[in-house]
């Protein structure tokens, strides 16, 4: 009954709906892309500079002959990989820092807000760009830097939701009854924390593929993993020649980050109907 009303609420939204089938095409592209283009996507198959539709390359072909639609589909493997893992990284540091800092208070608190607002006061793309240069460029290097650089506001919002929830009728009961710090934590009060942290955490997933696709084009993405950012950086110097080479997967960025916002809202609205209408009004 709850799914049903999840879904119905979800759906009110169509920009939400939308999101979702741009995202569910995103997600099968990137899925099934060695079974659609079976070869490498840095193999050179065609002549070079060849535009849409031209000797059978739908999205034409780079510098090197190398197939667009191909380096599309298999970036789009790379790219949702990456702000997958990297947001799901960011959200267990996160919140296991803003629970500990909103259940337990006082000088644990203070200690865990101050760390981070260390991390808050370097910009984002800077940290980003100065860890994946220490570690050398690689997926597991920019998954551990994306994550470094997007847990903070995970972490405050768990912190928030946990200091409004640590009153509340049902953990005092649970507190009586005797139960461990942990069990009240992890039973009691995450499992009603959960809608606006899921909410934050599909807009960080966009976020964190922006942050791969910027790091890519300047270089510093996995050498031996085709991305959308390489692909656009590659094409820079001859925009003016052979437009599609950066059309097309930036588009595909556009679209992709696009929907993930899109599905943020569908799911604020779907958890939090009430912040929802408040926002409307």
């Amino acid at each position: 009954m709850q799914s049903m009303n999840f879904w119905r609420a979800y759906a009110r939204n169509k920009g939400a709906v939308i999101g979702l089938l741009i995202m569910a095409v995103v997600v099968v592209l990137g899925l099934f892309a060695p079974l659609i283009y079976p070869e490498s996507p840095w193999d050179m198959v065609n002549a070079p500079f060849l535009g849409p539709m031209e000797e059978g390359s739908l999205l034409g072909t780079d510098t090197l002959g190398r197939d667009i639609a191909s380096g599309i589909a298999h970036g789009a493997r790379v790219s949702l990989l990456i702000g997958l893992t990297s947001t799901a990284v960011a959200l267990v540091i996160g919140v296991t820092l803003g629970a500990l800092a909103g259940f337990f208070g006082g000088w644990v608190d203070d200690t865990l807000m101050r760390f981070t607002e260390l991390f808050q006061t370097i910009p984002n793309f800077v940290l980003t760009v100065v860890l994946v240069a220490i570690f050398t460029p690689s997926q597991g290097s920019i998954v551990l830097a994306i994550a470094i650089v997007s847990w903070p506001p995970l972490a405050r919002l768990a912190r928030a939701e946990f200091m409004a929830l640590r009153s509340r009728e049902f953990v005092q009961a649970a507190i009586t009854t005797g139960q461990s710090n942990a069990t009240i934590i992890f039973r009691e009060i995450l499992p009603n924390s959960l809608s606006p942290l899921i909410v934050s955490s599909s807009l960080m997933v966009a976020t964190a593929v922006l942050l791969e696709s910027s790091l890519s084009f300047l270089g510093l993405g996995d050498p031996n993993a085709m991305s959308w950012g390489y692909m656009v950086g590659a094409a820079r110097t001859v925009i003016r020649q052979a437009w599609w080479m950066s059309f097309f997967p930036g588009l595909a960025i556009l679209l992709t980050v696009l929907a993930l916002n899109l599905i943020g809202e569908g799911l604020n609205d779907a958890l939090n109907p009430r912040v929802a209408r408040k926002g409307k009004a």
